[in-house]
């Protein structure tokens, strides 16, 4: 592949997220670091709409998009079932690629996509495989690895995240035939609103050795997906983490706790502190002659600098100079995408099975529990729910 000052791009699936990404991709376009040369959707007239504002082509079918030439990369934004197939249409042609998240629905799928990938670069070695994971931008998770990585914490103990700042109400879910749906969306809120919290939680520290779930269906809403969940995972250094999420919670909670044996660091409501112990907290236990003694420790407020870049843009900014470049940083990887949709897959087969699921997980078993969900569906939105 040749190095462009500016890439020739096309936006596949118009929809809420596509949408931003023209937005962005609009920027870089007045920069002069893209060049937008068409823009796909299965919906008509939402084709129509952007080619007429942004003066390019419409396609209807990706493959005919795809094909024209002189087309160098995507972006993807269509409905999770959709991602691999468009992907690995586009990596066969040697067309880079910046995938929505999740990278699919489960995990057979997402292997297909990364092979397909991989089997491409043997042709074309400089193909790029980037994935939204915006969240890894944001100055206060950027600063939770930091220290993570510092070893300030010492030896890991626990990382708590509760996050139910994902309040839904039952007219979100009756505002697409697709929503909330095992054919339409593959899942809940592990699959629409929670990848960011899978990856995020993997970036932090790694893959656990041993997951737990427990998953209510349609507890809250009339749907036949999840909307709430509790995860617990053991890790091969004994670290344990737990996970809670849920669409049903307002005012909602956005806490993240992580224990190490130095201490403790706290996110939560745009304020980071940490709690720095004197001593090894292993080591107290175990040298203390005080039955009701504890480690002394101070607490200090983490300054955190919100003015950095952060967000899609920034994802796209990389993704596009790695095609410039012919290599280059990206935010996430393509292929990482695998790794926080194990967790949450693995964490539906836990609860599906009421057992503890040990990586790696059975993909067949998820995968084949999924078209029986599929399959078995008894769910219809009535005609008055459909918007």
């Amino acid at each position: 592949m040749t190095i462009h000052k500016n890439v020739k791009i096309a936006v596949v699936g118009v929809g809420a997220m596509g949408s931003g990404h023209i937005k962005f991709l609009r920027q870089l376009q007045t920069a002069g670091k893209v060049e937008i040369v068409g823009v796909c959707d299965v919906i008509k007239d939402k084709a129509d709409k952007f080619a007429e504002e942004l003066h390019v082509p419409a396609f209807y079918n990706h493959i005919e998009l795809l094909d024209q030439p002189g087309l160098e990369a995507i972006t993807v934004a269509v409905p999770h079932y959709d991602h691999p197939s468009i992907a690995i249409d586009a990596f066969n042609r040697g067309i880079h690629v910046l995938c929505e998240k999740p990278i699919a629905v489960h995990l057979n799928d997402a292997k297909k996509m990364v092979a397909a990938y991989e089997r491409s670069k043997e042709t074309y070695p400089e193909l790029v495989f980037a994935i939204m994971f915006q969240e890894r931008t944001y100055p206060f998770h950027k600063k939770l690895k930091e220290i993570v990585e510092s070893g300030k914490l010492g030896k890991l103990i626990r990382a708590t995240w509760i996050n139910t700042q994902w309040f839904r109400p039952q007219f979100y879910y009756d505002s697409g035939d697709w929503r909330a749906t095992w054919a339409g969306e593959g899942g809940g809120i592990l699959t629409n609103q929670c990848p960011h919290n899978m990856d995020l939680y993997q970036w932090l520290f790694g893959m656990p050795a041993k997951i737990s779930g427990f998953v209510n269906i349609g507890k809250y809403h009339n749907i036949e997906v999840e909307d709430e969940v509790t995860a617990y995972f053991e890790h091969e250094n004994g670290m344990i983490g737990h996970f809670i999420a849920t669409t049903a919670e307002t005012p909602g909670t956005n806490r993240f706790e992580i224990v190490g044996e130095h201490g403790k660091l706290v996110y939560e409501n745009e304020k980071m502190v940490m709690y720095q112990n004197q001593m090894s907290v292993f080591d107290f236990i175990l040298e203390s002659k005080s039955k009701f003694g504890n480690v002394e420790s101070w607490y200090t407020e983490i300054p955190v600098d919100i003015t950095k870049p952060q967000g899609h843009l920034v994802v796209i900014e990389k993704f596009i100079s790695a095609i410039q470049n012919g290599g280059g940083e990206l935010v996430a990887h393509g292929t990482e995408g695998i790794n926080g949709l194990t967790l949450a897959n693995a964490i539906m087969q836990s609860s599906f099975t009421e057992s503890k699921i040990v990586l790696p997980m059975d993909a067949d078993a998820y995968e084949n529990k999924l078209k029986e969900l599929i399959h078995t569906s008894k769910y219809v939105k009535s005609p008055i729910m459909q918007l």
